[in-house]
């Protein structure tokens, strides 16, 4: 027995079916992983690795070549980006999508391991593969509380051991950074002058203080015991003092002869943070692949609480937490869930309007939450989440699912109209309609196979899309199959109607049918409506882009100061203008009114970040913090709104150019950034690393003779040179909780002529002034040094105006810029883009495949079902006129604001194939069927077309009304699905009108044959 029928003879059994969806729909909602974004699986592995005192030029040659040599070649490798920074080295390996990255790791571990000649002072790589894949969801700010006096730099060690440890025992969070605050160090400061007048050699006693490690001699048996016997060489923190350099005339030279010794904070590479006008540190938690974010962020806000009442109040520490992304994750449900009931009640009221009948209306509507709470239990068991796409799914399937049983109930209905009894309206009603009720979901459903296909960001990205649409419209038809029959034969058996549109059906009928009465007219009106429609696609499809920025309400900003400033005056001089110029604004006395804003300064630059008091006024604070960033000379920063997808800013094209000469690079990258410039005004672009060597060098050049002759080699003298700078690292003190780095410095000097005059004391030529052994020259040299692919490499990150498309900017630097490149570039020069402007490259590449691989599914899945190739082509070249009118409501959106065609919208485009579809089977199938029966084809397209007109203008409008909040809905956030929306609807509308007159006319043209089976 059929399942319809078996529930059509079971009066309870609809109501348990629709139960059973209800209560593992829900059970589902609350197991569902909730995020912000669906997951991206972006295969990537860090390394990292620190040189302390070292240049860039020194940490490219003696770290970043040999790894990257010894990486080449590494399987599955798509990209490598690395950059050489002062005192410290970091390679990035891209990996394509669904390389096995557990493999990836054990073969770089292996590659590094065959590195032996990394400078011995440099740790060891620390390698990581969270990559591009997480962000922080969560950032906390700790600070001093007013009874606390002290500086809260000092408190980082702590805040590492208390706070950043709890963070990380969170169940879902992967890592958690700390910025702000310095270590500390064992300080030994040498006093240049008291080491010479002892006569102290600066080399043999940096080696002398080396050679101080708990020894163990193994063990021994002593009577009836086994000891371990145990030197104990290491110096306690009190013994430094006591150090024995030297012994000269039968008196000792102690270390605290010619130094001081302390433990103390670093002063170099050490960080700032500014929090609402107050120094503070930073922490942040990142999560996990395929968490709920909810879940974490609510052990998360524990962690804090139990740390606020615990360790940190015993500290006199506060902490506050001043990001969290399950905020814009609650604004987008009550966006979605918003948009969703009111696109349910203004289906149902078409609904209601059309039938007149509340019964009929509810039966009809029941379809939804079936649909719905059936996608969600799909979407669980596929191992997706609840994300700002699946959503976007639901509030698009709720006017999509109505459309089977708006075509059932209507079939009933116009039989029950007729006179015919309930049970026998339902089983001749369904039987008029189920085989283009399949078509049309079959149909429906296989537009969204190419894009399960597709492996790149756009197949991963919209998967949940795919599924969740999939299922809800697959389920609606088994609810319009089994439940609705059953629900009509209980609820609306004694219910007759009369259709109160009958007359306009049969005025519209009547002209559909004049328009296509004659050969000439059917000619004139096919060619009309291929021509007219095609020639519009090439002249107003909009350029495309990549993804839709959406609105986290936080601008962000990156800024590269002046060449060569320090960390403690970045903090002076930027940070407290920074602090001055924001109060009024965080007081709420200016607007717009700030919550809360960060800026953090580093050795290698420095970045901040505002929200505004009021999400609506976002917007305001770009211009805001670029005006005040302007202010500050030599100065190169730029905020923007930050993008709701974590895999890079959609709306930037990054140029990348290449050359072995350094300086012809950097005059090739300043030419480019001024073309740039003049090409896309009002672009905002960001070098990386810089335009020109900005990093200030003093440059001990070896005298050869006198070095010799002092009885000292080059290694010496760089040890010197360490020495005088940022200091000798010694070895590591144990102080019962972490090793702390042991550094030997000479002590401050503030001039070049100091610098020159300290004296050394060498083995072979007495004392002698540093002037002697090397000449001093000022310079300049990169601050940082960037490598693609293992080519010195200048990135110029263009962050594209707004009111321009990325493949529009992308078409003016290639034909504007790039040739012009190429002229600035010396002979081995080599332009190229990456980022955004890639993989809009593979996107377009993949979504045009998708769109083609989608019309041919279509098409033979049709052919199939209606079983003749005729009748499949007929409704595919129909498919043009949805794509006009999806089209033509972009161009009108963006008469009122800029609406890109981005990855969302064109996923529309795709999704509308299956759309318009339907009203096309409807059509043909039902002229298939009056043919059969006999009539003419002049007579079976008019029957064809009365009979469909209600259920299209039906399922049309519903379709419609159900999508429209999306289209029109003025809140922060509707702006991500407003593009996909306008093309669902604009198409759908337009396609339908048109699909009314270009089908009766193929119809009657004698293009197609009845398939008498």
């Amino acid at each position: 027995m059929k399942i319809g029928e078996a529930v059509l003879e079971n009066h309870i059994a609809p109501y348990v079916i629709i139960l059973f969806f209800l209560v593992f729909g829900s059970v589902a909602l609350l197991k569902l992983p909730v995020q912000l974004t669906p997951e991206v699986e972006e295969p990537e592995i860090s390394i990292v690795t620190y040189w302390r005192a070292s240049s860039p030029e020194e940490v490219e040659n003696e770290i970043v070549e040999p790894q990257e040599d010894a990486l080449k070649g590494l399987p599955g490798v798509t990209r490598i980006v690395s950059q050489a920074q002062r005192g410290r080295a970091s390679v990035a390996l891209s990996f394509a999508v669904g390389f096995d990255l557990n493999r990836a790791l054990i073969e770089v571990i292996n590659r590094l391991n065959r590195i032996t000649d990394l400078p011995a002072d440099a740790d060891q790589p620390r390698l990581n593969t969270i990559g591009g894949r997480s962000r922080a969801v969560a950032w906390f700010i700790i600070k001093t509380t007013e009874e606390n006096p002290n500086d809260i730099s000092q408190y980082m060690r702590f805040v590492e051991e208390t706070v950043q440890s709890r963070f990380e025992r969170v169940n879902g969070v992967a890592a958690s950074q700390v910025h702000g605050g310095n270590r500390h160090e064992l300080r030994i400061t040498v006093d240049p002058y008291r080491s010479a007048a002892l006569g102290v050699n600066i080399p043999q006693a940096a080696a002398r203080l080396r050679n101080q490690s708990d020894v163990s001699g193994g063990g021994k048996d002593i009577g009836k015991r086994s000891y371990i016997i145990r030197f104990e060489g290491a110096y306690e923190l009190d013994s430094f003092r006591n150090l024995v350099l030297e012994w000269r005339d039968q008196h000792a030279i102690y270390l605290r002869d010619i130094a001081d010794i302390q433990l103390q904070l670093q002063e170099d590479d050490s960080s700032f943070v500014i929090s609402n006008n107050e120094l503070a540190i930073a922490v942040n938690a990142s999560r996990e692949a395929g968490v709920n974010i909810m879940e974490v962020m609510r052990q998360l806000s524990i962690a804090k609480d139990e740390l606020r009442a615990g360790p940190l109040a015993q500290a006199g520490l506060s902490i506050e937490q001043v990001y969290d992304e399950t905020i814009y994750i609650h604004s987008a449900i009550r966006l979605l869930f918003g948009n969703l009931l009111i696109g349910v009640f203004l289906a149902a009221l078409v609904l209601w309007l059309f039938t007149r009948q509340l019964r009929a209306t509810l039966i009809v509507s029941m379809s939804i939450p079936i649909s719905l709470f059936a996608a969600l239990i799909v979407i669980l068991l596929t191992g997706h989440t609840l994300n700002v796409i699946s959503l976007a799914s639901l509030a698009l399937a709720a006017g999509m699912v109505l459309d089977a049983s708006i075509i059932t109930v209507e079939s009933i209905l116009k039989l029950r109209e007729q006179g015919q009894p309930i049970l026998a309206a339902i089983v001749s009603g369904i039987a008029r309609v189920r085989g283009a009720l399949i078509a049309s979901t079959a149909t429906t459903v296989a537009v969204f196979l190419p894009i399960l296909l597709l492996e790149e960001e756009a197949g991963q990205l919209f998967a949940d899309l795919a599924i969740g649409l999939s299922t809800a419209i697959t389920v609606s038809l088994f609810a319009a199959l089994v439940i609705v029959p059953a629900l009509s034969h209980q609820w609306i058996a004694d219910k007759v109607t009369t259709d109160r549109f009958t007359n306009l059906w049969d005025k519209a009928t009547d002209i559909i049918m004049r328009s296509t009465a004659t050969k000439s007219k059917r000619r004139a009106l096919i060619a009309s409506l291929f021509i007219v429609p095609i020639s519009f696609i090439f002249l107003l499809l909009p350029k495309a882009d990549y993804l839709p920025a959406g609105n986290r309400e936080l601008v962000f900003a990156y800024i590269l100061p002046p060449p060569g400033m320090n960390v403690e005056t970045l903090k002076k001089e930027m940070g407290q203008a920074i602090m001055d110029k924001l109060a009024p604004h965080l007081q709420g006395l200016q607007s717009p009114a700030i919550r809360h804003y960060f800026f953090v300064g580093f050795p290698r630059g420095s970045f901040m970040g505002a929200r505004a008091q009021n999400a609506e006024d976002t917007d305001q604070l770009v211009p805001l913090i670029n005006n005040m960033l302007r202010e500050f000379p030599a100065t190169i920063g730029f905020a923007k709104r930050t993008s709701l997808f974590s895999y890079g800013d959609p709306r930037t094209v990054e140029i990348d150019l290449q050359s072995r000469n350094m300086d012809a690079l950097l005059s090739a990258a300043q030419g480019g950034y001024n073309l740039l410039m003049q090409a896309l005004p009002g672009a905002q672009i960001r070098p990386q690393p810089g335009l020109e060597l900005s990093d200030p060098q003093l440059r001990l050049l070896p005298i050869e003779e006198r070095i010799s002759e002092a009885g000292w080699s080059r290694n010496e003298v760089g040890l010197i040179a360490r020495f005088l700078g940022q200091g000798v690292y010694i070895d590591d003190y144990f102080d019962g909780y972490e090793k702390i780095d042991i550094i030997a410095r000479t002590k401050e000097w503030q001039t070049v002529e100091q610098l020159a005059a300290i004296p050394l004391t060498t083995p072979a030529a007495g004392t002698l002034p540093l002037s002697e052994l090397v000449h001093i020259e000022r310079h300049a040299g990169p601050n940082q040094i960037r490598r693609v692919d293992r080519r010195r490499t200048v990135t110029l990150e263009v962050r594209i105006p707004p009111q321009i498309s990325l493949e529009e900017a992308i078409d003016i630097v290639e034909n504007q810029v790039k040739p012009d490149l190429y002229e600035l570039l010396p002979a081995d020069g080599f332009v190229s883009y990456s980022g955004s402007a890639n993989k809009l490259a593979q996107i377009m590449s993949d979504m045009g495949g998708t769109f083609a691989l989608a019309v041919i599914i279509l098409y033979l899945l049709m052919a199939m079902l209606f079983r003749s190739f005729r009748d499949s082509l007929l409704i595919v070249v129909s498919l043009p006129l949805a794509t006009i009118g999806g089209i033509i409501m972009l161009r009108l959106i963006n008469l009122f604001g800029f609406q890109p065609m981005d990855l969302l919208t064109m996923i529309g485009f795709i999704i509308l194939l299956g759309l318009v579809a339907n009203n096309a089977i409807l059509l043909v199938d039902q002229t298939r069927q009056e043919e059969r029966a006999g009539r003419s084809r002049q007579a079976a397209t008019r029957t064809a077309v009365r009979t469909r007109l209600r259920p299209i203008a039906m399922s049309t409008l519903t379709s419609l009304l159900g999508m429209l909040p999306l289209l029109v809905a003025p809140v922060a956030g509707s702006e991500l699905y407003r593009g996909m929306a306008a093309v669902i609807v604009g198409g759908l509308a337009v396609s339908t009108i048109f699909v009314l007159l270009l089908l009766p006319a193929l119809l009657q043209s004698g293009a197609a044959t009845v398939n008498k089976n």
